[in-house]
C-alpha cells in the first residue's frame, strides 16, 4: 500500500509502541496507588510529562493528557469560555469557519449555551486575516481559537501575530483575552514553540505524529482561567478527571520528542516529495487544480481538485491500485456535502466535492510519488469518461 492519508492518522513509531508494551503488562499499576506499581506508573507519567513539556518549551505543569484532539480542544474551548464567563468577564468567543469540526462543533454548543460567537473568514488561499481578526475583538472577547495549519488544505496561519493583536488589545483596554491554537496538524513539520506562538492553550493528538490513538495534549499557560470539562477524581492537576492512559501517555512523550527532533531536515526532504507530486499532476492530469496556500503551508500537504468527477469516486479507484488518500467531501443519503474549508474559501462546489487531499509522511518516499504519478492519470480519464 502506498499510504498518503497522513494527516488522518500515522503509523504508531517502533519507540512508541515498545516504550508502551510494559503499561500494557506487568506494569499495569494506577498513577493513584500509593503501593510500587502505583508509584511507578505516576512517576511514568511525570516523566512523559516532562517530555512533552521540554518539546514545547513549556513548564511540566501546563501539561494536560486527554483522550485525543477533540477532547483537548472541547476541553480548551469549553474550560476557558466557562471559567472567563463565571467571572463575569464576558461570553463573547472569535473562531474561524475554517477549523476542524471538534472545534466548529463546539463553538456551536458554546452558542447553545448563551455564547455569541463571531466565525471569521479567509482569503482564497485558506489565509485568516489579522486585521479581521483584531476587528473583531470586543470588550465581552473572552476566547479566540484559530488553527495553526489547516487539516484539509494545509495552510498555516499566523499565530504569532495574532497573539500580537489579542496582547494589544487586552495592553490597551485591561482586558483579558485567552488565545487557543488547535495545532494537531503542526507536530513533526513545524516547530512548536509556547513562547513563540504567544498562545495560552494548544491541542494535540498523539496518532498524528507517531503516538496511539486514544492519547492527546492540552497545553495550558499557567495562570490561564479553567474550569474542568470532566468531573470525578482529582487527576491531571485537577483539571481532567479520569484514571490516566499510562501506556498511551508514555508512547505519547515518545513519539513527540521523536517528531520535534530534525524538523527542518524532514520538513525540506518531504516537501520536495510534495513539490514532485504536485507538479507531476498539473502535468499530466487536465483540469486539476491545487487548493490551499502553496508557499506558506504544512509541507506534507497537497489538496488538489480534479474537474468533471466527484472525489469519492477518485478515492475508492486509487484505494484499488493501493493508493491511500482521503476525499474533501462526505456522502451522507446519496447527497454531496463539501468540504466546509474549501467553501469558505470560495472554491465552487463542483471543485469543492472533486477535490483529493494527499497527505505525505516522514516514511513516504520517491517511489510512492512515482506509483501515484504511473496510475493518477489514467484513473481520472477513466472516471470522466
Amino acid at each position: 500500500m502506498v499510504y498518503l492519508d497522513h494527516a488522518a492518522t500515522t503509523p504508531l513509531h517502533p519507540a512508541a509502541r515498545e516504550a508502551m508494551l510494559p503499561y500494557l503488562g506487568d506494569r499495569f499499576g494506577n498513577p493513584s496507588g500509593l503501593y510500587a506499581i502505583g508509584r511507578e506508573a505516576q512517576a511514568a507519567v511525570d516523566g512523559a510529562r516532562q517530555k512533552v513539556a521540554a518539546c514545547l518549551g513549556a513548564r511540566p505543569s501546563e501539561i494536560l493528557f486527554t483522550s485525543g484532539g477533540t477532547e483537548s480542544i472541547n476541553s480548551a474551548l469549553c474550560g476557558i469560555a466557562y471559567a472567563m464567563r463565571r467571572a463575569g468577564a464576558g461570553a463573547h468567543v472569535i473562531t474561524t469557519a475554517i477549523e476542524h469540526h471538534a472545534g466548529i462543533h463546539t463553538a456551536q454548543h458554546l452558542e447553545e449555551l448563551g455564547f455569541e460567537v463571531t466565525y471569521l473568514g479567509c482569503d482564497p488561499h485558506g489565509r485568516v486575516s489579522v486585521e479581521e481578526f483584531a476587528a473583531a475583538l470586543r470588550p465581552d472577547t473572552v476566547l479566540a481559537s484559530v488553527m495553526l495549519a489547516n487539516n484539509e488544505v494545509g495552510t498555516i496561519q499566523p499565530i504569532a501575530e495574532i497573539a500580537h493583536a489579542v496582547r494589544d488589545y487586552a495592553r490597551e483596554r485591561s482586558h483579558r483575552v485567552l488565545l487557543h491554537t488547535d495545532a494537531v496538524q503542526a507536530p513533526g513539520w513545524l516547530d512548536l514553540d509556547m513562547a513563540a506562538l504567544g498562545v495560552d492553550a494548544l491541542s494535540l493528538s498523539s496518532h498524528k505524529f507517531g503516538g496511539p490513538k486514544g492519547s492527546g495534549i492540552l497545553y495550558l499557560r499557567r495562570a490561564t482561567p479553567f474550569r474542568p470539562l470532566l468531573a470525578g477524581g482529582g487527576q491531571e492537576m485537577q483539571k481532567r478527571a479520569g484514571t490516566e492512559n499510562v501506556a498511551g501517555i508514555v508512547a505519547t512523550g515518545v513519539a513527540l520528542e521523536i517528531a520535534s527532533t530534525g524538523v527542518a531536515a524532514r520538513a525540506a526532504r518531504v516537501r520536495a516529495l510534495r513539490e514532485r507530486l504536485r507538479e507531476g499532476i498539473l502535468a499530466a492530469v487536465p483540469d486539476a487544480s491545487p487548493n490551499g496556500c502553496q508557499e506558506n503551508c504544512l509541507p506534507n500537504n497537497l489538496n488538489v481538485s480534479f474537474g468533471g468527477l466527484e472525489s469519492e469516486t477518485l478515492v475508492a479507484a486509487l484505494d484499488r491500485r493501493g493508493i491511500a488518500t482521503s476525499s474533501g467531501s462526505a456522502c451522507s443519503n446519496s447527497t454531496w456535502e463539501p468540504s466546509h474549508v474549501l467553501m469558505a474559501m470560495g472554491v465552487p462546489i463542483r471543485r469543492a466535492v472533486a477535490s483529493v487531499r494527499f497527505s505525505l509522511g516522514d516514511s513516504t518516499t520517491d517511489a510512492d510519488i512515482q506509483a501515484v504519478l504511473d496510475v493518477l492519470p489514467a484513473e481520472v480519464a477513466a472516471i470522466r469518461a
